[in-house]
């Protein structure tokens, strides 16, 4: 029955690739956009934060509105806003008189498109009936990674050849992977995530000790991987000698493909892992690589403990949502949505706790990095309370 559903699963790798796009492209123009604009630094700064607060509002809106319209009409329109938004990114700053207005309206599209993504494409593999269904979605979140690095390489290619002048070419070209998808998603088989129903709603899952506790993991989860990755960059300068520009290359690259290779690696041999146990694993092995960046001495360990990271964090986000929605069965798209804003607060408080740590020390990163143990120790905390309820439940005789 699940070969029935590969187009599915093909149209949900493509979606993940999406995603990476839309949240990977941009930041590689900030300083052109700096420069052909004027726009200053600090006011470009604020295009990430725009998108992440889009993408929360989404998570939240999802949580209501997606089972009324219907799951295939909502993931279409999620490629549809993505090609828009960069599209529109190509477009807009030029036709409007403020180009930041331009650039921002296009980034709240893409990044409508990008929470869409994010909320649905789990729950619609989750409800796919393939064997080893931790694996299956291990695997599909190591399409994000790849496409993650897929933006920065071929970006970075294309610049090289062409000239970053030629940028709104290269945004219109990459609008053609959302656009071949709506194809997909058009035609494959979707089931609903509760079977026909709506699942149990906010209300009744609030109640739940153990939805919140699935939010503070995908919270925790979310700030281990982005709290790192924000910084992956200036360890690759200070490691390796390297340029700023290739720098921001090479540092966030290494951590998504490390990330990558994690999910992969589950969604190979997870038939033959235990979930928590390799979640387990891999919090420890994040706190271990936070002390290893903060606390090194050498430069090249630095780098050791960000790639290291990466590999650790590959299993938090696809695997806490495994952890979870069979224990909560009737959760529906309430409880995958509110998962996303999870991960997403994660993702926004994560660099944000270190980068005011490290402002208070002097600017000194590596004390910002410190704090950010508490992220992967609170992770590690909730399993050990997800499997001490699991033995009370159902202990040895």
């Amino acid at each position: 029955m699940g070969n029935k559903y590969q187009r599915t699963l093909i149209a949900c790798y493509l979606g993940f690739i999406t995603q990476a796009i839309t949240a990977n492209f941009t930041p590689l123009l900030f300083l052109t956009f700096a420069s052909a604009y004027g726009i200053s630094l600090g006011t470009i700064a604020l295009i990430p934060a725009v998108f992440y607060l889009t993408q929360l509002a989404v998570d939240i809106i999802c949580a209501e509105v997606v089972d009324r319209i219907g799951y295939r009409k909502c993931v279409i329109a999620s490629e549809v806003c993505s090609a828009a938004g960069l599209i529109l990114m190509a477009i807009l700053p030029e036709l409007l008189p403020n180009p930041f207005t331009g650039l921002i309206i296009s980034v709240v599209v893409y990044a409508v498109g990008s929470g869409l993504i994010e909320v649905l494409v789990s729950p619609i593999v989750e409800a796919c009936p393939f064997e080893r269904k931790e694996a299956v979605m291990s695997l599909l979140h190591s399409f994000y990674c790849w496409g993650f690095v897929g933006v920065i390489v071929l970006s970075s290619i294309f610049f090289h050849f062409f000239g970053i002048a030629r940028w709104k070419l290269l945004a219109c070209l990459w609008a053609i992977v959302p656009l071949a998808n709506i194809y997909n998603f058009a035609v494959c088989p979707l089931e609903h995530p509760a079977g026909n129903e709506k699942g149990a709603g906010l209300p009744a899952l609030v109640k739940r000790p153990l939805f919140w506790i699935s939010l503070v993991l995908m919270g925790c989860a979310g700030a281990s991987e982005i709290a790192m990755a924000q910084w992956a960059s200036a360890f690759a300068e200070s490691a390796l000698g390297l340029t700023k520009t290739v720098g921001d290359l090479t540092g966030p690259c290494l951590f998504a493909v490390a990330m990558g290779t994690s999910r992969a690696f589950y969604g190979k041999f997870g038939g033959r892992i235990n979930l928590i146990g390799f979640m387990l694993f891999s919090g420890i092995l994040c706190l271990a690589s936070y002390l290893l960046a903060a606390l090194s001495a050498a430069p090249a360990a630095g780098l050791a403990g960000c790639i290291a990271c990466g590999f650790s964090v590959g299993i938090m986000w696809p695997g806490t949502i495994s952890i979870c929605s069979p224990r909560i069965p009737d959760g529906g798209t309430a409880l995958f949505a509110m998962l996303a804003m999870a991960g997403d607060l994660g993702g926004a408080f994560g660099p944000a706790l270190v980068g005011a740590v490290s402002q208070h020390a002097g600017n000194r990163l590596q004390s910002g990095l410190l704090a950010g143990i508490v992220f992967p120790l609170v992770l590690v905390a909730m399993l050990l309370v997800l499997l001490h309820s699991g033995r009370q439940r159902h202990p040895r005789v």
